[in-house]
C-alpha cells in the first residue's frame, strides 16, 4: 500500500524523541525537569469546572450541538467589547473551534489554493506551518531576529512575494519567541495587509500573559485590523483549560463564514459542557487570570536570572509562558544541545531549530515549574555545564 505524499511534508515529531529519552532517565532513577511542553501546571477556576459538571449532568448535552449558542457567541463579543476594547464583534463574526490548532486548518484551507503563498514567521509554533503545508500552499518565512527585537520586519518581505500572498499569520505575545506586539507594529502589519490584499491571520493565545508593561491586547482592538484579518482567540493558557480545547476564530466575517463552512463538513460542532465552560470562563471573574500573570512574571525572573548568573545571554521573554534562549557558547546545534543538557542535567527544553530555521542557535524553555522548581533547574543546568 502506498499512502498519501502528504505524509512526506512533515519529518518525525520532535517531542516524541524526547518523550522516550525521558523514559530512559526516569527508569534509572534519575530527577528530570521537563521545561519542553507548554502545558500550565495551574489549575482552572472552579467556576469553571463546576459549569462544565452541570452541563454534563443534563441529558440533552450529550446530543450533537450542531451550533455555537447564542448564550456563548453573545458572552465572546461582551468578553471582546470588555476586555480589549472592541464594541463591533457580532455572533456572525465568531465560530467556535476544537482548539486553535484544529481552527488554523479550516481558516489556511479556506483560503488558499495548491501552489498560492503564505507567510509563515520563523520561528514560529509548527501548526502555522502544517495547516499552509496541508491547505496546498507555499510557506515563505518572514524571520523574526534580535535584530528586530523577534517581531515582524514587514519592510523586508519583498512586494512580488507580498502580492502573492493570500494571508499572513502573525502571533503575538509569540509563542516561541517570547516578544510582544506594539501598537506601531501593528499599524504597519494592517497598512501592509491593505497594500497587498493580505488576510492577516492573528494567533491571539497568550495576551493575558505579558510582562513588563501595558495588558495584553487583541489584533482587532486596532483600527483596521476588522477590514484585513481574523484572530484566534484561545482559553487555554488564561484559564489552564488545554485539554478541553476552547478556542474562537474571530473577525472577518467573510473569512469566519468560509472557515466555518469548512469546518460543517467535517464536524458536529463543540460539545455542550465544553460550551458552557467557554461561558463560565468569559463570564466569570478575572482575578485568577491576574494572579497567574504574577506568578508567569516571578517565574520568568527566576529563570532568566539564574540563566545569566551562569553567564548565558539574557533571554527574550517579554510575554508567554516561554523563554526563548540563545545557546551559550556560540553553540549553533540547538537539538544536539538539548539532547546533551537533558543527559547531563535532567532538564528537558526543546530544541530552536524545531520551530524553524532561524530558531537555530536557542532552545525553547517552558514556564512549567514554581519559581523554587525553576531555581533548581538552573542549579542543575549549571553543575552539568561547568
Amino acid at each position: 500500500m502506498q499512502f498519501s505524499k502528504r505524509l512526506d511534508l512533515f519529518g518525525d515529531e520532535i517531542f516524541a524523541l524526547f518523550n522516550a529519552k525521558r523514559r530512559e532517565l526516569e527508569a534509572q532513577g534519575r530527577r528530570v525537569f521537563d521545561l519542553s511542553v507548554g502545558t500550565p501546571d495551574f489549575r482552572p477556576p472552579q467556576h469553571v469546572v463546576d459549569a462544565f459538571i452541570e452541563s454534563a449532568r443534563k441529558p440533552e448535552s450529550w446530543k450533537y450541538s450542531l451550533h455555537d449558542t447564542p448564550e456563548m457567541l453573545d458572552a465572546l463579543c461582551a468578553y471582546y467589547a470588555e476586555r480589549y476594547g472592541v464594541a463591533g464583534i457580532t455572533p456572525d463574526m465568531a465560530m467556535s473551534c476544537r482548539g486553535t490548532q484544529e481552527g488554523m486548518s479550516y481558516a489556511c484551507a479556506a483560503l488558499v489554493d495548491a501552489g498560492d503563498i503564505a507567510l509563515i514567521p520563523d520561528p514560529c509554533y509548527p501548526v502555522f506551518q502544517a495547516s499552509t503545508l496541508i491547505a496546498g500552499a507555499t510557506p515563505w518565512y518572514y524571520p523574526l531576529t534580535a535584530e528586530h527585537n523577534f517581531l515582524p520586519h514587514v519592510a523586508g518581505i519583498p512586494d512580488d512575494v507580498a502580492d502573492r500572498a493570500k494571508y499572513m499569520v502573525v502571533s503575538l505575545p509569540a509563542n516561541p519567541v517570547g516578544s510582544v506586539g506594539t501598537p506601531e507594529i501593528y499599524r504597519e502589519i494592517i497598512d501592509f495587509a491593505r497594500a497587498h490584499d493580505i488576510v492577516i491571520i492573528h494567533d491571539n493565545a497568550y495576551s493575558d500573559i505579558v510582562y513588563d508593561g501595558p495588558a495584553g491586547n487583541s489584533f482587532l482592538s486596532y483600527e483596521g485590523a476588522l477590514d484585513v484579518g481574523v484572530e484566534f482567540f484561545s482559553l487555554s493558557k488564561s484559564f489552564n483549560v488545554t485539554g478541553v480545547r476552547i478556542s474562537f476564530l474571530v473577525g472577518r466575517p467573510d473569512v469566519v463564514a468560509a472557515a466555518r463552512k469548512l469546518r460543517s463538513q467535517v464536524d458536529f460542532g463543540m460539545p455542550f459542557p465544553e460550551q458552557a465552560a467557554a461561558i463560565a470562563c468569559l463570564t466569570g471573574p478575572r482575578d485568577q487570570v491576574e494572579a497567574q500573570r504574577l506568578q508567569y512574571q516571578e517565574r520568568r525572573d527566576a529563570l532568566c536570572d539564574g540563566l545569566e548568573a551562569l553567564g548565558w545571554e539574557r533571554p527574550n521573554a517579554h510575554g508567554s509562558m516561554f523563554v526563548w534562549a540563545r545557546i551559550p557558547g556560540g553553540r549553533t546545534d540547538s537539538q544536539a544541545f538539548a539532547l546533551e543538557l537533558m543527559e547531563k542535567s535532567g532538564v528537558i527544553v526543546t530544541p530552536g531549530a524545531s520551530f524553524g530555521p532561524s530558531g537555530e542557535g536557542y532552545v525553547r524553555i517552558a514556564l512549567v515549574l514554581p519559581p523554587d522548581g525553576l531555581r533548581e533547574a538552573v542549579t542543575a543546568i549549571g553543575a552539568a555545564t561547568k
